[in-house]
């Protein structure tokens, strides 16, 4: 069996490993690398106990610090271990700290680098996201993209070949979830919004905070705000006073099955998050999302989601729009772990 490890360390690489380690362990000799970069026991932890999916062979929990300290740091402890392990390749996952660790040591080390979710672009390189996932493609030596549209980002760059589309690999696990009903009950509140915050740009001014939750206040419709520790931090950090927003109630980070339960029975998103407007897609629920761009282009199509950012009092009249369509195969039909897995198999055996 060739051996691959894989590298995780943020919680949507944690849902994106699920189904991939179900599928490659019948093909691979699979060991997974913790880095520790989410350390929230809501974050992390619950993803192996929920999901059932194996404990790490490697945890480094080295969580915390600027983009530079952690990266390097993540660079040394994932060197050392994949010299001692000696894998065939080393797959990494979408755009964090993590993905650019485990690439760059997988390039420098002559390893094939197989990067799930490649191809996508923002092209705002104020993104500590777009710069991590450029890098990670120009070193990989598998592109496994979600659609088209990655292809055509990839060739702008001259990035031609060791390019597939496979889907999403995160549509695997949510029709999972959709086809044999496994969201949980939602007895609390029968109408609302449900919304997650979490981006420097959003969270990290004052004035910009308290904007948003002024005009999230103000919505027809309950909030249900399941609070990032970065942005508790923050309201903190400000002494902004959630109470004096009474149409928003906050909760606690949520793992994946609560988080994609409470999607379940809203009535539309708010977010920044990236991997949340696929999901709220898939559900066809109405998205917003608070920023000027969106990698996830085609969710723009038929009004899906819609990109707000400058003027949020515009929240009200997108959320009334009714002229919404849903294509129920974008992204792929949920066979992307097993073709990933066919991929790099053939790759290696080339």
């Amino acid at each position: 069996m060739k051996k691959l490890i894989a590298i995780i360390g943020a919680r949507p690489q944690f849902i994106k490993h699920y189904p991939f380690e179900k599928e490659a362990i019948k093909y691979f000799a699979l060991k997974t690398i913790h880095t520790g970069q989410h350390y929230d026991e809501n974050m992390s932890a619950v993803f192996f106990d929920q999901l059932g999916m194996r404990q790490p062979d490697f945890m480094l929990s080295l969580g915390g610090g600027s983009h530079g300290v952690q990266t390097g740091k993540m660079m040394v402890e994932i060197e050392q271990i994949v010299q001692d392990e000696q894998p065939d390749g080393i797959v990494v996952y979408g755009d964090t700290n993590s993905t650019l660790a485990g690439s760059l040591v997988g390039s420098k080390l002559h390893i094939p680098v197989f990067h799930i979710e490649a191809g996508l672009r923002s092209y705002n390189k104020r993104m500590p996201e777009e710069i991590n996932r450029v890098l990670t493609d120009h070193i990989s030596s598998l592109l496994l993209v979600p659609s088209k549209e990655a292809v055509g980002n990839l060739k702008k760059e001259g990035i031609e070949e060791n390019v597939y589309i496979v889907g999403d690999i995160m549509k695997d696990i949510l029709l999972l979830f959709k086809n044999e009903n496994l969201f949980l009950d939602n007895n609390e509140i029968d109408s609302y919004y449900y919304v997650t915050l979490h981006r420097p740009y959003n969270v990290d001014e004052k004035d910009r905070l308290v904007y948003v939750l002024e005009n999230l206040n103000k919505l027809d419709k309950p909030i249900v705000f399941p609070m990032h520790p970065r942005t508790k931090r923050n309201l903190s950090k400000f002494n902004i006073s959630i109470d004096s927003f009474n149409n928003i109630r906050i909760i606690n980070p949520q793992s994946y099955k609560e988080n994609l339960s409470y999607l379940f029975h809203a009535d539309a998103l708010i977010t920044d998050s990236g991997g949340m407007q696929k999901e709220a897609y898939w559900l066809e629920k109405p998205c917003i999302t608070i920023r000027t761009e969106t990698e996830w282009v085609e969710t723009l199509d038929s009004n899906a989601n819609t990109l707000v950012f400058d003027d949020l009092t515009n929240l009200k009249n997108v959320l009334q729009n009714p002229n919404i369509t849903f294509n129920k195969l974008l992204y792929g039909d949920g066979t992307t772990s097993n073709q990933i897995c066919n991929l790099i198999l053939k790759k290696l055996n080339s």
